[in-house]
């Protein structure tokens, strides 16, 4: 069974209506990146932080999986298909995926802010000041914020390289270390890249772009994927 390495990024859920992280302004949900997505952040207003995680909490249990989460899903009934999010919402999971990473943390999840191991499913969306960890300290979303380390990376890179397949959706390729995934899909003999403004890095070239969304897209490259391999 042929191995697909999905890599997506937010391009994927905005089909959903879910906000893209970046926008032209700059600006994530009208604050700004700095005030409440770094350790700084957490530091300086703590309060904020947690509100704009809640809201982005409640926003994610409003919404569903689109088409081509529900697509590459599918894929699991001929590939072994594995995802590597950049996302931190559960669409993919919700969509059906099976074998889902997720490089910059769990919307839904919180973890301690004295050990990193212990992390929580949030209940509902709220994740308030004074909700703490079993060692009794203060627990802060599961998100890997800039400047921080992002642990589930050396998986990533150990699953892309052992892919038959890889198809990268709905990211900017602005992000890294996460974009420097591109270059450890070295056993593909297919990469494919679904982005409606699809840029290449200038020193990646075997790729096949479709310059689509993530729905038209992937339900064009699913069809190709069944006539070519099943």
């Amino acid at each position: 069974m042929k191995k697909i390495v999905v890599f997506t990024g937010a391009g994927i859920s905005a089909e959903s209506g879910i906000k893209t992280f970046r926008g032209g302004d700059g600006l994530w949900e009208n604050h700004r990146i700095e005030d409440v997505a770094t350790p700084h952040a957490w530091i300086a207003d703590r309060k904020l932080v947690l509100e704009f995680y809640n809201q982005r909490r409640k926003q994610l249990l409003e919404v569903d999986p689109n088409a081509a989460h529900k697509a590459i899903a599918q894929l699991e009934k001929y590939f072994d298909v594995h995802v590597i999010t950049q996302n931190v919402d559960d669409l993919h999971e919700r969509g059906g995926s099976s074998k889902v990473l997720h490089l910059h943390g769990e919307l839904k999840k919180a973890r301690s802010t004295v050990n990193p191991s212990l992390v929580y499913q949030i209940d509902g969306w709220e994740l308030k000041e004074g909700d703490t960890c079993e060692k009794g300290s203060q627990l802060r979303p599961h998100i890997v914020w800039f400047g921080e380390a992002v642990p589930a990376m050396e998986k990533a890179m150990i699953i892309t390289q052992t892919a038959d397949i890889f198809i990268v959706i709905g990211t900017s390729l602005a992000v890294y270390p996460a974009a420097s995934l591109l270059h450890y899909a070295i056993k593909a003999s297919d990469k494919y890249l679904i982005d409606p403004s699809a840029e290449l890095p200038y020193d990646v070239t075997d790729f096949r772009v479709i310059k689509n969304t993530a729905v038209a897209g992937v339900n064009e490259l699913f069809k190709k994927l069944i006539d070519d391999y099943v």
